[in-house]
């Protein structure tokens, strides 16, 4: 699992999703967006959208952030970056560690989490969130 932070709190996703962290640099908004979509990023040359997964998970607002790392994952068919506080690094969990999500978590937070180990750290169900029809944007603008 390669753990993170988001705003005091500390989450992981499976390491078999993720290309690499990436700072976060020239960050571009894009137009027409749903509000967790806060731009793309280039990375050599690859066009990137990044995803601010407190916004994705309905997560609250809580305590300064400092999001200056892209942690870039790979769904079937695309890439995108994930903001994170600070990348803390990658390590094991067993998977019969996890308990269920909180009960006090309800609606899109819970559909999107794997579990929560004994420390608190909360596993991120990365393919859930990848296989989500909203991070797909079908708008266009009208010039």
């Amino acid at each position: 699992m390669l753990e993170f932070r988001l705003a005091q709190e500390r989450y992981a996703v499976e390491s078999r999703y993720v290309q690499e962290v990436h700072p976060l640099k020239e960050l571009t908004p894009l137009p027409c967006t749903p509000p967790f979509v806060v731009g793309i990023v280039n990375v050599r040359g690859r066009i990137v959208p990044v995803l601010d997964l407190k916004r994705f998970l309905d997560l609250p607002e809580k305590g300064l952030t400092d999001l200056h790392r892209v942690i870039l994952v790979r769904g079937q068919d695309f890439e995108v970056g994930l903001l994170a506080d600070v990348v803390v690094g990658v390590r094991s969990i067993p998977i019969d560690s996890l308990q269920p999500s909180l009960p006090t978590l309800t609606g899109v937070r819970n559909e999107y989490l794997k579990g929560v180990t004994a420390e608190r750290l909360v596993l991120v169900d990365l393919q859930r969130v990848l296989s989500d029809p909203r991070i797909i944007v079908h708008d266009e603008v009208a010039v």
